[in-house]
């Protein structure tokens, strides 16, 4: 299968994803999780920049979380970010290029502080709001910590789940009267039910492998596994479903060929609607998750944009 409209080095290897059932529930085989690993492989010789790294832990209300801070060997940053991996509220950890990747390259390409947060998944009984809860344990950590210069505060971002939770964060932190200095999400899933796209972006959706997509089933299923017989509605669950009013400025990125798209493109918009100083990024020709593909052109283009906004730059 070939899709000119995907980048080229992606468009390159969706012959691996051929054949491969997609996952229902959000739970891929193995065969699958192979498949979306050769799709997501390092592109090139690219190598990860090499910082300094020190695991650490948040107290937090389910026990300690565990936290990665990723800083310069040589200067203390003026700004911070809270950074928080996607993988379907029950996957992903700290060394998915997602997470890691995009914090080393944060570092070296501002003056960032990143930490990192490895929020309890949502397998085996564990539901919303531990993983939120996590994530606020955090960042109250960080905001209270001595890794910053007094100068450019801390902001919170994720990537699709990880979107969620943060965003989610933002609004409890507002209500708290603390707030980040700045939000990111990257391709979240911010609606229990994703809005609906547009004739052209599905057309574009149906030209890609079944590997690759999120059909409303496997996303319901996927959202009602993180509710765990919470409402949709109840705070913080759901970021879209509450009160936008006095959220930070917002940077939002979304693929051309995702499906969660609408998610975001619909957040952004209705940020905007709330006098949220809200810019919207649609990066062209790449899939859900491309700041987990490992030195793809676009996934550094986006972490650069990411820099400049945490930063004010």
């Amino acid at each position: 299968m070939t899709s000119a409209a995907l980048t080229p080095i992606l468009a390159d290897r969706l012959s691996a994803l051929d054949e491969v059932p997609a996952s229902t529930d959000g739970s891929p085989s193995p065969e699958l999780l192979a498949a979306l690993d050769a799709f997501g492989a390092t592109v090139g010789d690219y190598r990860a920049p090499d910082v300094d790294v020190i695991e650490a832990a948040a107290p937090g209300p389910h026990g300690t979380v565990p936290i990665r801070i990723y800083q310069s060997t040589n200067r203390r940053p003026s700004h911070g970010l809270v950074w928080v991996h996607g993988g379907g509220f029950m996957f992903g950890d700290l060394d998915m290029p997602e997470s890691d990747v995009v914090a080393r390259e944060l570092v070296v390409r501002a003056s960032i502080v990143v930490v990192a947060v490895d929020y309890r998944l949502c397998v085996d009984g564990v539901h919303f709001p531990v993983p939120h809860d996590d994530v606020h344990a955090a960042f109250e950590w960080a905001s209270k910590s001595t890794l910053l210069r007094d100068e450019g505060g801390w902001a919170i971002g994720g990537a699709s789940a990880g979107g969620n939770l943060t965003a989610g964060v933002a609004q409890r932190l507002r209500d708290e009267g603390a707030g980040a200095s700045a939000l990111v999400l990257a391709y979240p899933v911010v609606h229990h039910h994703l809005p609906g796209g547009s004739p052209v972006h599905r057309a574009r959706l149906a030209t890609l492998p079944a590997a690759l997509r999120f059909p409303a089933a496997m996303t319901e299923t996927i959202n009602a596994n993180f509710l765990g017989g919470n409402d949709a509605e109840t705070p913080y669950a759901f970021a879209a479903l509450g009160d936008l009013h006095g959220l930070p400025r917002t940077l939002v990125i979304v693929g051309d060929h995702d499906e969660l798209t609408p998610s975001g493109e619909d957040f952004a918009r209705r940020l905007a609607e709330c006098a949220v100083p809200v810019e919207m990024d649609r990066v062209v020709g790449v899939a859900h998750g491309h700041l987990n593909v490992p030195g793809l052109p676009e996934a550094l283009a986006s972490i650069d944009r990411i820099a400049d906004f945490v930063t004010g730059m």
